[in-house]
């Protein structure tokens, strides 16, 4: 196994880069003035839209990844100095997380500082801790890590009369991937490549997330402020579906035709599970329901077979170039685009006008447009050496 340890393969990069285009897309798109199916459904709405696949699919892949991060540190750190890792790249993105949750009821008034200044501060002092320098910059992570502890000092939300602080109010994205990111990364370092298990801790989760869905886990609700992610279930299940799907794929990296088929019947069988778990609970990515986990997995499952068929199999991987800087850098081609967002905000000027006309061609196109030049922003950001790394 430790020849397949080391090798990167193109899929996961052209996916994960695919998929965090299609994420800049759907967050970009206004949602009254585009077509329902592009966009989340409703909470008590029994379905799903594009934008209800996209987050879950990335979580997927965070899982898929997984085995082919963590197997080159067995071969020179002990499971400590692992453990110490996947602890402290979970923190980060629990600290990033709250950080960007906390942003938008920000109240300058109460804080007494700008809140553009306040917020583009804080991802300054995000890339500053976390960038990826190419040699010893610890005065540069320690400025980064006072003015961030500053602006959470500082930070004042609700009215003079009922002051709230920095809170997790939830987690954000990047905590949830946070979470999901612990429990299956802790699951690969005690398993390791041992299918069964990895197996029976996947199917754990489907029966957490069913039975926190049916009320049946009130009893850990002193826990949920703290642990409530994994108790529900929902996200380490999407991340373990992932990491499933990567321990297989280096069993049979050697003998790709027989991963294809068990991937290929792996999906399938996901969705079909999803909809019979459908005549319990409606699929809903708001309500993070067990049925439309398992319907997201299948499909992230078979898009990715398809995509390691074409360029990993077949070697046809030139038509996902343009999504490899962005596969590569996932946290950079995330958060990046929030600070163009908050500086175009700042100064009043209205380019984002293709969400304000009623066309709904027009407004589809403009959020592409606009997903596009964020994924060459990261291509310009890496080589210019600013390129985030937990």
């Amino acid at each position: 196994m430790n020849n397949t340890a080391k090798i990167r393969l193109n899929s996961l990069d052209i996916m994960r880069g695919l998929n965090l285009f299609l994420m800049l897309f759907v967050n970009d798109l206004f949602h009254d003035g585009v077509p329902h199916w592009l966009v989340h459904t409703k909470a008590d709405d029994n379905g799903m839209g594009l934008a209800d696949v996209v987050f879950p699919c990335f979580l997927f892949l965070v899982g898929l990844s997984i085995p082919f991060a963590l197997s080159n540190r067995f071969q020179t750190e002990r499971k400590f100095e692992i453990s110490k890792h996947i602890l402290l790249r979970t923190v980060s993105l629990l600290i990033i997380g709250v950080f960007m949750v906390n942003a938008g009821d920000y109240n300058q008034q109460l804080a007494g500082l700008n809140k553009y200044v306040w917020i583009l501060a804080g991802y300054v002092s995000v890339f500053l801790v976390w960038n990826n320098y190419r040699g010893n910059r610890l005065v540069l992570k320690i400025l980064g890590a006072i003015i961030l502890s500053a602006l959470f000092i500082i930070y004042r939300a609700g009215t003079a009369d009922n002051i709230e602080y920095i809170q997790a109010r939830w987690w954000g994205i990047l905590g949830l991937i946070g979470w999901g990111y612990l429990v299956a990364a802790f699951s690969y370092l005690f398993f390791r490549d041992n299918v069964w298990p990895i197996a029976l801790t996947f199917l754990f989760f489907i029966g957490l997330n069913c039975l926190s869905q049916l009320g049946a886990l009130s009893f850990l609700n002193p826990a949920k402020p703290f642990i409530g992610v994994i108790i529900s279930g929902s996200v380490p299940l999407l991340v373990l579906g992932g990491l499933l799907l990567g321990v297989l794929l280096r069993k049979y990296l050697n003998d790709p035709t027989k991963f294809l088929k068990i991937a290929v019947s792996f999906g399938f069988i996901y969705i079909l599970a999803g909809f019979v778990l459908r005549n319990w609970f409606i699929i809903s990515k708001i309500k993070a329901t067990p049925s439309w986990g398992l319907i997201c997995i299948g499909i992230s499952t078979l898009v990715f077979a398809f995509i390691f068929y074409l360029t990993d199999v077949k070697k046809i991987s030139k038509w996902g170039n343009v999504f490899v800087p962005a596969g590569k850098n996932s946290l950079t081609a995330y958060l990046s685009p929030n600070i163009i967002y908050y500086l175009i905000w700042s100064t009043g000027l209205h380019l984002f006008f293709y969400k304000q006309t009623g066309s709904q061609l027009l407004a589809v196109a403009g959020s592409l447009l606009w997903a596009f030049l964020m994924i060459k922003l990261v291509s310009c950001l890496v080589e210019k050496k600013i390129q985030l790394k937990l």
